[in-house]
């Protein structure tokens, strides 16, 4: 079963990633699939399962269900908080609607990695 990006999509997702990362000094993920209810708790799950949950932003996304969470680690809390990553979900939701899944990614990605700043 396909995935829901083309080649071209996953480079320019996999590209925001390795520039957000090596800019800021965090770890941005991104995990598109279903997210269980309670999906806060399930998104939370998930990114206490990567390499350094605190320097960790993940942004997971069920198109299906139209869901959307980020969650920030405590150091990447204290440089991107709540209120910046609420206005990123903000305008990735607009580009989901537009039907533009990997466009939002990278958007989101960007503006949660241009408010956590350099290193």
């Amino acid at each position: 079963m396909p995935g829901p990006f083309n080649t071209r999509q996953l480079l320019r997702l996999d590209e925001a990633l390795r520039l957000a990362d090596s800019a800021t000094g965090l770890a941005f993920s991104i995990y598109v699939g279903e997210i269980e209810e309670p999906s806060r708790e399930y998104a939370v799950t998930l990114h206490r399962q990567l390499t350094d949950p605190d320097a960790s932003v993940l942004i997971a996304v069920s198109p299906n269900q139209r869901l959307l969470e980020i969650v920030t680690g405590a150091q990447a809390r204290r440089r991107i908080p709540d209120r910046d990553a609420k206005l990123a979900a903000l305008s990735m939701v607009a580009s989901f609607g537009g039907g533009d899944l990997a466009g939002g990614l990278v958007s989101g990605i960007d503006q949660l990695a241009s408010r956590a700043g350099k290193i």
